[in-house]
């Protein structure tokens, strides 16, 4: 495991480091675990709203281009 050092406000990290404590964990775990959550979702909606802009620059909006049912529209891709 790799050690990490940010700057961060000193009254922002004083109220997060009383939040953890309430909760009865540390901010340790709770930035370990927010970081662990971003670096497994962030790839897929790169992914995403890549597809999104590829599709979006395809067609013209009014130039008569393809145009998509509504079951085509909700359709989700594996």
């Amino acid at each position: 495991m790799m050690n990490m050092t940010i700057a961060v406000d000193e009254e922002v990290l004083r109220k997060a480091r009383i939040v953890a404590l309430e909760r009865g964990t540390s901010l340790s775990v709770v930035l370990r675990s927010w970081l662990e959550a971003y670096a497994e979702v962030a790839p897929g909606q790169l992914q995403a709203a890549k597809a999104v802009l590829e599709i979006s620059e395809s067609y013209q909006a009014g130039s008569g281009g393809m145009r998509w049912t509504r079951d085509e529209l909700h359709e989700r891709q594996p």
